[in-house]
């Protein structure tokens, strides 16, 4: 079956909206630590890397993205499934899987002409990436369970998760992460009378 017109939108709404809380709300928790910054969404393609300072109009600085990488069918989750299709007899695939990337940036130390970064400031910017890159992964880990439409959240595969930068005076995470999205939407042309 197919999936429903809106099934990665939805999907990507709901990782972002996860990973956006669960940095609230450590924040609110913890002392000098910064929660969900003011530019978070939910992106086209790869993320640019836009701003990871304080942002138009103020908010928490950094830059919390989600995005697509990738999507293919699935017989068994997570493995791609790579059968022929259009063949007779033909069983479609159980389901479809997509492959998300979380993308987090805050400000790097950069220093002046002169001087390097402090130790401090390395230590300060180490610290928030840690407890970003642990937030996210919790977040993913203890919240995507408990969104969809079910009783039960989607089946899921937590992937690599890596340093990226420092570049542009940003440093951060990216987090990869597989669902497996049910087909329960129609082919188009399917029950048109």
């Amino acid at each position: 079956m197919a999936l429903t017109p809106f099934a990665l939108h939805d999907l990507a709404e709901d990782v972002l909206g996860c990973v956006c809380a669960a940095l609230d709300a450590v924040a609110a928790d913890e002392e000098d630590v910064l929660g969900c910054p003011a530019r978070a969404c939910v992106v086209p393609g790869t993320p640019a890397w836009d701003s990871c300072d304080s942002p138009c109009g103020g908010g928490t600085p950094g830059q919390l993205t989600v995005n697509v990488a990738r999507i293919y069918p699935s017989t068994s989750f997570p493995t791609e499934d790579r059968e022929v299709r259009g063949v007779r007899g033909c069983v479609p695939p159980a389901s479809t899987a997509a492959e998300l990337v979380v993308t987090l940036l805050r400000c790097a130390p950069t220093g002046d002409e002169r001087c390097p970064p402090s130790c401090e400031e390395l230590a300060t910017a180490a610290r928030q990436l840690y407890v970003d890159a642990t937030t996210v992964y919790n977040a993913l880990y203890c919240c995507l369970p408990q969104t969809g439409n079910g009783r039960r959240g989607p089946k899921f595969l937590l992937g690599a998760q890596r340093t990226v930068g420092p570049e542009g005076a940003c440093v951060g995470i990216e987090q990869r992460l597989t669902v497996a999205l049910p087909g329960c939407g129609r082919c188009p042309g399917e029950g048109v009378s």
